[in-house]
């Protein structure tokens, strides 16, 4: 290997960290000659790169700013680079993505998204056909018949034409270019100073898995796009969508219509807890186990607690259980999920059996207030239940309610009239939303 030239972006005698012949290094020759010949301030540069061997390339440019991301994710990363310095800083950034065929595919949603907002970003697309640095398995980019290690009789698949996916994306720049074309420079110059998102694949070998299984030289390439029906060139360049930034200032920072603040829970109360307090309660799907749960959290918050709530529910949601940890505290909560219940409500069979098949009765311990309906049997483990005429008194939609409310009541977790504020809110006075056994019962 030899030592790369010094240049105005690329670290000093840095040398290309690639297999001789690999297209990577011509790639980052031609994006530092593009970058030079627009005369781009290094400060004002920034190379995102993914995980895959062209991923190397940070250690090769150490006059920009470089950002190494998680696979497929690069995309994503540069996009809020590229919105947070046209919204809030310079404005003159200049954002450009150095992913595989292999992160593409995994970041793909990225891609799109990035294209569908017009953001400021260059992705070039490094495509060798198969991910290169874990051994040469096919990607979605692979073309027909083409041998991987995955594929070793050829791909079944055509290739995906990702510059199709981009232009049905509204992304402005599109090109497609072999990477000992001659005039990759300038097509890669123009990406970048595109205004608006732009994306450029560059067809290249991968001289370590791709050439040794396949009958390949870097001659055929452009035989290969054509066979794949893959346009080559400037595919398109249009820029009458406004660049993201742009956009977002005529229509957000400039609007004059009336928006609605979002509305924040303020403290009107005291609380009692010394430490902080498990609630686990489970129900029946479809009888506010989970809305009885928020309306818990919100009334402590209005007590100056604070509050977490990690709901479970199937996938049907109209069936079987629903179940919600709450855990509120006088002090700062780092986790959810209750590890050991101060108490347990249990409004139905359904949230017995969900509590037993999620091991929830490991949970709690001789101090453990588990309240019940009056219809569940609960085995004589020495546990502390309190039955109650739950379903009866408050029907079936309001038993979890009821619950909550006797809780809170009784146990004096903070003073009870905020709740009876909260319940009031949502369903009205609240002499009138349980049956009068309950209140009779409570008072």
């Amino acid at each position: 290997m030899e030592a790369q030239e010094t240049c105005s972006y690329m670290t000093h005698g840095a040398v290309m960290p690639f297999c001789k012949g690999c297209g990577h290094s011509n790639i980052l020759k031609k994006l530092n000659d593009a970058m030079a010949s627009l005369k781009l301030d290094p400060e004002d540069v920034c190379l995102v790169t993914d995980i895959g061997c062209i991923g190397l390339a940070d250690a090769l440019f150490d006059k920009v700013h470089t950002v190494h991301t998680t696979h497929g994710r690069s995309t994503g990363f540069a996009t809020g680079l590229a919105v947070a310095d046209k919204v809030l800083a310079s404005r003159k950034m200049k954002v450009v993505v150095l992913i595989g065929d292999g992160g593409s595919m995994i970041g793909l949603l990225h891609i799109v998204n990035a294209a569908l907002m017009n953001v400021d970003v260059t992705v070039i697309i490094a495509n060798n056909f198969l991910f290169g640095m874990t051994g040469g398995q096919q990607s979605s980019l692979t073309p027909e018949h083409f041998v991987t290690l995955t594929t070793p009789f050829g791909s079944m698949n055509p290739s995906l034409d990702i510059c199709r996916i981009a232009d049905a994306s509204k992304g402005g720049f599109i090109a497609r270019k072999i990477a000992t074309d001659k005039d990759l420079t300038d097509v890669m110059a123009k990406a970048i100073s595109f205004d608006g998102f732009s994306l450029v694949e560059v067809l290249e070998l991968c001289t370590e898995h791709g050439t040794k299984r396949n009958d390949l030289k870097g001659g055929m390439l452009a035989q290969m796009a054509e066979h794949e029906g893959h346009e080559l060139g400037i595919i398109k360049e249009n820029s009458l969508r406004k660049e993201f930034s742009r956009k977002y200032e005529s229509d957000v920072q400039s609007h004059t219509g009336e928006i609605k603040q979002p509305a924040f829970i303020e403290q009107e109360s005291l609380h009692n807890l010394t430490k902080a307090a498990g609630i686990i309660i489970s129900g029946s799907a479809g009888e506010r186990v989970q809305s009885s749960a928020a309306m818990l959290c919100e009334a402590a918050v209005r007590c100056g607690l604070n509050t977490t709530q990690k709901n479970d529910n199937p996938v049907t949601q109209g069936s079987g259980f629903s179940l919600s940890e709450v855990i509120l505290s006088p002090d700062e909560i780092n986790y959810t999920g209750v590890s050991r219940a101060s108490y347990v409500i249990i409004s139905s069979e359904a949230g017995l059996k969900e509590l037993k098949a999620q091991n929830i009765f490991k949970r709690i311990d001789n101090d453990t207030v588990i309240i019940t309906d009056e219809s569940i049997e609960l085995s004589n483990n020495g546990y502390n239940v309190i039955s109650l005429p739950l379903r009866k008194a408050c029907g079936a939609d309001k038993a979890t309610l009821g619950a909550v409310d006797y809780a809170i009541r009784m146990y004096g977790l903070f003073p009870h009239e905020v709740f009876k504020k909260v319940i009031e809110k949502k369903f009205g006075q609240y002499e009138t939303i349980f049956k009068k056994e309950f209140l009779t019962f409570w008072f």
